[in-house]
């Protein structure tokens, strides 16, 4: 039977699999190997019994089988560790805590690393007093969707859920964002935990504390860790501003090899003087770019 792996605790896997989630563990042969199954994986499992059937099961309403192998992967990530995201939700509170565009651009180049599509979304936005929503459409533009929403009222919801129609997505940012509010609201039931946010630090306390994978009735939803287990480790420099798509139709350097740091002729150098990049997605270039040099040096 063909599933999906909703949860990896405490050494089983839970299989979604026609209708009915099966407490499974892994066969021998992922002991052997390097392949480690990850919530997100779609594998073919072989039933040990139906729901009912087994005392063993953590639920009655639970199956049991075994996990036979890891079908092929579209993406994956080491941290949090998780498989197949399709579309990665970038979450963006417009208060408490203040977004930090330099950490999101480092989270939105590990999606494009690993092939996923990227939705910029701002929550809270009935808590806005400033022109946060205006500034992150600016910096993004060019490279990703930026939508409005809030939980409470219901702001942009439907359209969330639009995007998300079909797809195994992922939600990422800091903790306090918001992200188990709209997982709540998505899923129109409280799947996931909320935090209170921290007063004296102004940024909300991690209430997830492992990946699991949120069914609705026509999408999955990953809930994961903070975005600050996302790094961008083992990056070659000269792949980052591929990463970066604004960046593309700029790219037309005098030099096959530019660094686009200080060399004559850039092309995305001239485009950032013109306001055509965002100035501060090119910072966030230069910064991640300079530490993979130093990283490459060690």
């Amino acid at each position: 039977m063909r599933g999906t792996i909703v949860k990896a605790l405490a050494g089983f896997y839970y299989v979604y699999a026609d209708g009915t989630v099966y407490e499974c563990r892994a066969r021998g042969v992922f002991r052997k190997g390097s392949l480690s199954p990850l919530v997100g994986d779609e594998v073919e499992m072989t039933v040990v019994a139906g729901p009912g059937e087994q005392p063993s099961a953590s639920s009655p309403e639970m199956g049991v089988g075994a996990v036979d192998k890891v079908l092929p992967r579209i993406c994956s990530f080491q941290r949090p560790p998780v498989a197949n995201v399709e579309l990665m939700v970038i979450v963006v509170s417009v208060k408490d805590p203040a977004p930090s565009f330099r950490i999101l651009d480092r989270v939105a180049l590990a999606a494009e690393k690993a092939g996923t599509e990227i939705l910029i979304c701002v929550s809270k936005i009935d808590l806005a007093e400033d022109d946060i929503l205006q500034r992150t459409v600016e910096h993004y533009r060019n490279a990703y969707p930026v939508l409005a929403v809030c939980a409470r009222t219901g702001e942009g919801m439907e359209e969330l859920k639009a995007l998300l129609k079909g797809k195994k997505a992922a939600l990422a940012g800091p903790s306090g964002a918001g992200k188990s509010t709209l997982t709540n609201a998505l899923m129109g039931r409280e799947v996931s935990a909320t935090g209170e946010i921290s007063e004296k630090l102004k940024r909300g306390r991690n209430t997830t504390r492992h990946c699991e994978l949120f069914r609705s009735g026509d999408f999955f939803l990953f809930d994961t860790p903070g975005f600050t287990s996302f790094e961008n480790e083992g990056l070659d420099p000269a792949e980052i501003a591929h990463l970066f798509p604004d960046f593309g139709p700029y790219a037309d350097c005098r030099f096959d090899d530019c660094r686009h740091i200080s060399e004559p002729d850039c092309g995305i150098i001239r485009a950032v003087e013109e306001g055509k990049i965002s100035r501060g997605r090119y910072e966030s270039y230069k910064d991640i770019y300079e530490a993979a040099v130093k990283a490459a040096k060690h």
